[in-house]
């Protein structure tokens, strides 16, 4: 589905195919792509808070999100733009909840207005809805991705935390000790 362009996708995808085939039986050719292809696009920190406010600062609250993909009571320009955001929400929620849950406490400890890993979980699985009822023209062969990204959302939160797990497990690869 998403072509791979970057290094770390190939990488990726054998993790999350592990993790998901493997381990939960989640057998999506189209799920394991487009996760494997998160993972990569997200190992770039300017593509995790892509979306800027006004003053060109990046929107890293959910809140503030959620109303930027609002186009008729937020600052969502058209129906594209929320489908937009609304992805992002999405694939920041699975990203977060499944390879950085603790910091979701974190930043609650620090700030009162961030959402609860619950929160999050329910906004990027409502998000994943979203964009699939964008289902018509260019958008018609992604929909049914989204609806099972949606349906699915837990099972592949937990898809990722296995593949933190496994990627924590790894030891790096040393070249073999010299003979002497």
């Amino acid at each position: 589905m998403q072509p791979q362009n970057n290094p770390l996708e190939h990488f990726f995808h054998q993790a999350v195919r592990n993790s998901y085939e493997g381990k939960l039986g989640l057998n999506d050719p189209d799920v394991t792509g487009y996760v494997a292809h998160l993972l990569a696009e997200f190992s770039r920190s300017d593509k995790l808070y892509k979306f800027r406010d006004e003053m060109g600062r990046p929107i890293a609250e959910l809140k503030s999100l959620i109303d930027a993909s609002d186009p008729v009571h937020g600052s969502a320009p058209s129906f594209d733009a929320e489908r937009m955001v609304r992805k992002h929400i999405g694939d920041y929620a699975l990203f977060v909840a499944g390879m950085y849950p603790e910091a979701v406490d974190s930043w609650r400890r620090r700030r009162s207005h961030h959402p609860s890993l619950n929160e999050l979980v329910a906004a990027g699985k409502e998000s994943y809805y979203i964009v699939s009822q964008f289902n018509l023209f260019e958008y018609e062969q992604e929909a049914p991705l989204f609806s099972r990204l949606s349906d699915w959302f837990e099972r592949c939160i937990l898809g990722l935390t296995l593949v933190r797990d496994e990627l924590s497990n790894r030891r790096p690869l040393l070249p073999p000790p010299a003979a002497e």
